[in-house]
């Protein structure tokens, strides 16, 4: 396939994903669990390893109910269990046949979206780095095949933007809710609930948040704060 547009472009997108996927079922199933793939690749026959961490926003009884869904599922082969906390696990997953993976459009398009991804309530947000066209035929097949999809931002790669559209979400909601107010006006463990997602899942983003903005400015502080 000949591509003549190579402008890169970044695509922020969430999807549907249809059932008889394995994350799209067990996030549809279990509402209270938030799945966070670190590392996805392809095995032989159509199966699948994925590196993940479920995290729940409420009890540890949740995480065990959810591994016990997880083991009878048909799309999973294995669970092998690497680390165990009170409100999230951390596995590696082997994915059976037809389980569950990258879906028809994605590989229609030749994409493969960032790591680490998230999955709940039955959707995954993707975020993919590739030029005009594979955007184009990515949404095109999409649309296409009838999949539920939501194109949250597309913009030109060398575009500066610091902050994706679900961290400005959430800084946005930690500012007006007094996150940062001394005294903090709300607890993290508050503000997941309000976000509607994990603890550890909000702990991540704001992390995450924190660390672009003290990158983007700390020259500035240093230039506006010397040290004698």
């Amino acid at each position: 396939m000949d591509y003549k547009n190579t402008e890169m472009q970044h695509l922020l997108i969430s999807i549907r994903l249809p059932n008889g996927h394995w994350a799209g079922d067990i996030t549809r199933e279990r509402h209270d669990v938030t799945i966070r793939v670190d590392e996805h690749m392809p095995l032989p026959s159509g199966k699948g390893l994925s590196t993940v961490v479920a995290s729940s926003q409420s009890s540890v009884s949740n995480i065990d109910e959810f591994l016990e869904y997880l083991n009878v599922h048909s799309s999973i082969d294995e669970v092998n269990v690497t680390d165990k906390k009170e409100n999230s696990v951390e596995m590696t997953l082997k994915i059976a046949r037809r389980g569950g993976g990258f879906l028809k459009p994605l590989m229609k398009a030749e994409v493969i979206p960032q790591t680490p991804f998230m999955v709940r309530d039955g959707w995954v947000e993707w975020e993919f780095i590739t030029d005009h066209n594979r955007v184009k035929d990515l949404v095109n097949s999409l649309k296409n095949s009838d999949m539920p999809h939501r194109v949250h931002s597309l913009f030109k790669e060398n575009e500066s933007r610091l902050l994706t559209i679900r961290q400005r979400e959430i800084f946005d909601l930690a500012v007006s809710k007094g996150y940062y107010e001394t005294p903090r006006r709300i607890t993290l463990t508050d503000l997941a609930k309000v976000a509607g997602i994990s603890k550890s899942t909000i702990c991540e983003i704001i992390h995450l948040i924190e660390r672009h903005i003290i990158e983007e400015f700390a020259d500035s502080v240093r230039r506006q704060s010397p040290k004698n």
